[in-house]
């Protein structure tokens, strides 16, 4: 039984399946995406955003460490430099895996492996649809907070243009009722004047 075992074993030995991650994170660092099974592209997604971790800290002891999981010179260098340098001060999600169908011979479902940064198009059509904004996992109380705030002082302001607004019409029926009451008077008197001369 596989109790307890976690991660896909991808059907290879320990070896075989290290030696598979080694070349396929030096295949991936050096072209930025390549094209793999799907079971593989989500196995080497976890093998290599550590790395990518690690090579944000340029020193000695994390350049080993590398060294030691991808056994590459050139792709550790190309880890350390362009790679380090594209991804800044992303927080992790350094590489995205996309599906690509089914491989004709044998049906094995295909995917892309490539690194976020380095996918211009793709990065730019996720600026123009106004994205998600990334967050801390501490900064949701700060969050709630800062939005109550602004909640309350628009309640505020509703409140006082509802009672300015009450007081308009209120202002406004009074206006409406002394016009009538002096139209109707007006009215009155000019009555009571014409039914004086009829009488003369």
């Amino acid at each position: 039984m596989n109790h307890g075992h976690k991660g896909n074993h991808l059907g290879r030995t320990k070896e075989h399946r290290r030696a598979l991650m080694r070349n396929l994170s030096a295949q991936l660092i050096e072209h930025k995406r390549i094209f793999t099974t799907l079971a593989k592209a989500k196995a080497l997604r976890s093998y290599i955003e550590p790395l990518v971790t690690r090579a944000k800290n340029n020193t000695t002891h994390n350049r080993r460490v590398v060294f030691r999981y991808v056994q590459d010179k050139a792709a550790v260098t190309e880890l350390f430099g362009t790679i380090a340098a594209e991804v800044g001060d992303r927080p992790g999600g350094y590489v995205r895996v996309i599906r690509t169908g089914f491989r004709k011979g044998d049906g094995a479902e295909m995917a892309m492996i490539e690194f976020v940064d380095f996918n211009k198009e793709y990065s730019a059509k996720e600026e123009k649809g106004g994205g998600r904004r990334r967050r801390r996992r501490g900064g949701k109380g700060k969050g709630k907070a800062a939005t109550a705030a602004p909640t309350a002082e628009t309640a505020t302001e509703a409140a006082e243009e509802a009672t300015e607004a009450t007081e308009e019409t209120a202002t406004e029926v009074a206006e409406t009722a002394e016009e009538t009451t002096t139209e109707e008077a007006s009215e009155a008197d000019e009555a009571s004047e014409e039914s004086k001369e009829e009488d003369k």
